[in-house]
């Protein structure tokens, strides 16, 4: 079994920036895609970047492109999603998931992601 472990949510004002962290531990596979997801209330879990096992590889959802950057740290099995410029339309539960079907594209849908982290709350107040 796989266990991912977000932290680093809170509260910050419009124009501020977050980092999260997700740890990934326990039967990790060999290779895997890492993804940042979000849910407002009320809405749909959405996409929000994706990064490929190399780290070649990195999808942006539009609304977060320049904003939001994502990487991982080998070593730590973790991701890191460094959000900038916050708007409080980011408010939202922000969740970590692992793909371990394809290692080398991000794919964007939440039905193709198998581990999924328990989330951590973001909140921008403008």
């Amino acid at each position: 079994q796989v266990q991912l472990v977000e932290s680093g949510g809170g509260l910050v004002q419009a124009g501020g920036s977050l980092r999260l962290s997700c740890a990934a531990s326990g039967r990790t596979f060999n290779s895997y895609v890492m993804g940042w997801f979000r849910q407002a209330p009320g809405k749909e879990r959405t996409f929000v970047a994706g990064i490929s096992w190399t780290g070649g590889s990195t999808n942006y959802a539009a609304s977060v492109k320049g904003r939001f950057t994502i990487s991982r740290d080998y070593a730590k099995n973790t991701v890191y999603l460094q959000m900038n410029s916050l708007e409080p339309e980011d408010t939202a539960v922000y969740y970590c998931a692992l793909d371990r079907k394809d290692p080398l594209v991000v794919v964007t849908a939440t039905f193709r992601y198998d581990y999924w982290g328990q989330g951590t709350q973001v909140a921008v107040s403008s």
